[in-house]
């Protein structure tokens, strides 16, 4: 027998769960432009979150723009408490 992780290759439910609640994201508020709050969610992991999916999720349920980094997502305007809601409420650790 090898040494080769047995469960290699098989498709674990819930498995993305784990991965999403083993992030630890942070949201704060910055000023922007002419004094326009950004609302700026950081800490994912590249590698286990889209974060054009999380960035697009959070922008309808905020019902505003913004883009998405590597690493980070920004929703323009002041949404920290909310972002955090909706964030936890998809399974992310928020701090």
């Amino acid at each position: 027998m090898s040494d080769d992780d047995p469960f290699e290759g098989l498709d674990v439910p819930g498995e993305d769960d784990l991965a999403r609640a083993d992030q630890v994201l942070t949201v704060r508020v910055e000023s922007r432009r002419y004094d326009k709050p950004m609302t700026v969610v950081e800490g994912f992991d590249p590698d286990v979150t889209d974060t054009d999916e999380v960035a697009t999720m959070l922008k309808k349920q905020l019902g505003a723009g913004g883009t998405a980094k590597e690493t980070s997502v920004e929703v323009q305007g002041d949404h920290a408490e909310r972002a955090r809601d909706i964030l936890e409420s998809e399974g992310f650790q928020v701090d």
